[in-house]
């Protein structure tokens, strides 16, 4: 398979179609009607958690026609039933996601941990969803709780870098030291931002945390695959 590119898309408004009545089903519902989609469900039969959910239905088996105008397809039904809707969603152009049934898709939820306005996605191209699962919850206790006073202050920074058309290179070092000064930071803002400069994301952000103490607690409650 080859690289899959990450991507957050808007639902809001627009149809989705679920095909699939059963609990694997029902739980995809959950995270389509919070992204605010539109959407409608093809299944002879249904789950009473998605009879609860009150989004249109046709409780049939599903045909081609039912793609028509459709932003996206989740296929959680039999095996044959996903490969009828990815070969329709083909013709369309739209893209399928079929649950634990990577042949038959083009596009894969992942993992998702979500803090503060800060959104983690994690994926094994459909290959190891149990890892997946192992990943987030490890990122899950990673993050900090005050990850909502990160969050404020790196808005605080993009409109002043805006404003005074600082460059995008020279943005994460002076992100880091503001963060630093968050915690009262005196331990060489500039030398840390030197070395943010050479390192990836991820061990520039540690740097922020041995150099200004942050804390990081338990994982939070609020995440979900």
């Amino acid at each position: 398979m080859p690289e899959l590119l990450p991507l957050f898309v808007n639902l809001s408004g627009r149809r989705v179609v679920l095909v699939g009545g059963g609990p694997v089903a029902a739980s995809k519902l959950t995270q389509l009607v919070a992204a605010g989609a539109n959407v409608h469900v093809v299944a002879p039969e249904v789950h009473p958690g998605i009879e609860r959910a009150g989004v249109p239905m046709a409780r049939r088996a599903f045909v081609p026609a039912d793609l028509d105008d459709a932003w996206l397809v989740v296929a959680a039904a039999t095996p044959a039933v996903n490969r009828a809707v990815a070969e329709a969603a083909e013709a369309r152009r739209v893209f399928v996601n079929a649950v634990d049934d990577p042949s038959n898709a083009s596009a894969f939820l992942s993992g998702v941990v979500r803090r503060d306005g800060v959104t983690l996605a994690i994926s094994t191209n459909g290959d190891a969803p149990g890892l997946t699962a192992l990943v987030r919850e490890a990122l899950d206790a990673l993050l900090p709780r005050d990850l909502g006073d990160w969050m404020k202050e790196a808005r605080r920074q993009r409109a002043v870098w805006r404003s005074g058309r600082v460059p995008m290179e020279a943005r994460r070092p002076l992100l880091l030291e503001a963060l630093n000064r968050l915690y009262g930071s005196a331990a060489e803002p500039a030398r840390c931002a030197d070395d943010a400069l050479a390192s990836s994301a991820v061990s520039a952000t540690t740097k922020v945390v041995r150099a200004a103490g942050v804390p990081w607690l338990n994982p939070p409650e609020d995440s979900w695959l």
